[in-house]
């Protein structure tokens, strides 16, 4: 074989595994979910049976706070954060905001929206929500459809188990006063990096010792180390930047906080990091085995898709 005979033929497989790479990424990258029409319907206290089209995100916000929260099978654990969450929202130092509350049930089999729509109707004084989704999407597909259909001026992301202290929502809420003007982009995320020494996690279980540090690790590679917790289920979000990210986030997988938070950076929305208290909830439902490969994977196709411009966010206008 002479020498252009072999450096047409390393070509020719160079570009044939480039392609085979190409197609395998086209291949596992989930698109853009497009909810079903019944999915943008949402019961409530006042509309048990016949359920009301809900609201955009693009629409004119009605009420100072919107809280989001994802439930897949949550009866057991959803009641008690519940009523820690509405006792802070019922308490004077939120006497001067409006809220609703936006659960979405993620194709829960445990009857977790009939629960919902009991404890919506125990509680008429507040607008309680519950969007029953027609099949199960994963935690990051119910954020975002919660994000999408919110009413608040900001939006606040929080996990049905109740390990974060809802309290600390006030903290987040400076700091995000402090991060811009009102009706700007920016984002404050619930931070747990200040109790990796103590016995909150030293004594937690393996399973999530084991994620939490395989995941910083590749999470300087991604691109998202200046953040020390992405993976804390505690968010809020300012409504211009729920406009400007969450129509755009593709990863439906637990891992999609990485995403939310990439595409944040690359729009240069402010990020600020506060620390709140935090303990275990029994009932996880991670797998350390399946869970850290669909991790690798989701982190793997985000950042190949980011880089080839294959998943793109459109600049902010300037209205």
């Amino acid at each position: 074989m002479d020498q252009t005979t072999f450096i047409y033929a390393a070509f020719s497989l160079l570009l044939a595994a480039l392609i085979s790479c190409y197609t395998v990424l086209a291949l596992f990258s989930p698109p853009l979910i497009v909810p079903a029409e019944n999915d943008k319907k949402y019961r409530s206290s006042k509309a048990r049976s016949k359920p009301l089209p809900l609201p955009s995100i693009h629409d004119t916000p009605e009420v100072d706070l919107t809280v989001v929260i994802p439930a897949y099978n949550e009866t057991e654990r959803m009641p008690s954060m519940l009523q820690s969450t509405l006792a802070h929202l019922k308490s004077s130092d939120c006497s001067a905001h409006t809220y609703e509350i936006l659960i979405v049930d993620d194709g829960s089999t445990d009857g977790t929206s009939d629960l919902s729509l009991k404890l919506a109707v125990d509680n008429p004084d507040v607008d309680i929500r519950v969007v029953t989704l027609s099949k199960n999407l994963g935690k990051g597909g119910a954020v975002r459809h919660g994000m999408l259909y919110g009413r608040g001026r900001r939006v606040l992301m929080v996990d049905a188990d109740g390990a974060s202290r809802f309290e600390d929502l006030d903290l987040l809420w400076a700091a995000m006063d402090k991060l811009v003007e009102k009706e700007k982009p920016a984002i404050a995320v619930g931070s747990r990096a200040h109790l990796v020494k103590t016995e909150a996690v030293v004594k937690r279980s393996l399973l999530r010792n084991i994620l939490m540090y395989g995941l910083h690790t590749i999470l300087r590679i991604v691109g998202v180390g200046h953040i020390r917790d992405t993976q804390c289920g505690f968010k809020l979000f300012s409504r211009r930047a729920a406009q400007q990210i969450f129509p755009y986030q593709h990863l439906p997988t637990w891992i999609f906080d990485v995403e939310v938070l990439l595409l944040a950076k690359q729009l240069h929305i402010p990020v600020a990091e506060v620390p709140i208290q935090w303990h275990e909830v029994s009932g996880s439902k991670l797998n350390v085995v399946t869970d850290s490969l669909q991790m690798l994977r989701d982190l793997l196709i985000l950042r190949a898709n980011l880089l080839l411009g294959r998943w793109k966010v459109p600049a902010p206008s300037d209205e």
